[in-house]
């Protein structure tokens, strides 16, 4: 049980470090800006690598926050059930 809850806490360390990632490139990165005018293709190309950047922590981000809640739910199933087995012993 506890090496499942230490990968359940990896796990949510890295959705946490994940969604600061995406933060920061969204803020340090990100033009909210319309480049369409002559010169600005470097700006352009910026822009479509960003979104790309970011559309891809976002698809890996709800894979792994699926993922993490699936096996959080499952160890707090676990969990109770041996609670409540516990709970049902006879006193000796």
């Amino acid at each position: 049980m506890i090496p499942a809850v230490i990968l359940w806490s990896i796990m949510a360390a890295a959705v946490a470090g994940l969604a600061l990632y995406r933060k920061f490139v969204a803020y340090y990165k990100e033009d909210d800006l319309i480049h369409v005018g002559p010169g600005e293709e470097k700006l352009i190309s910026q822009q479509v690598e960003v979104t790309r950047t970011l559309d891809k922590v976002d698809k890996f981000g709800k894979v792994l926050t699926l993922a993490t809640v699936a096996m959080g739910l499952v160890l707090l199933g676990v969990y109770l059930y041996g609670v409540w087995m516990e709970s049902m012993k006879l006193p000796e």
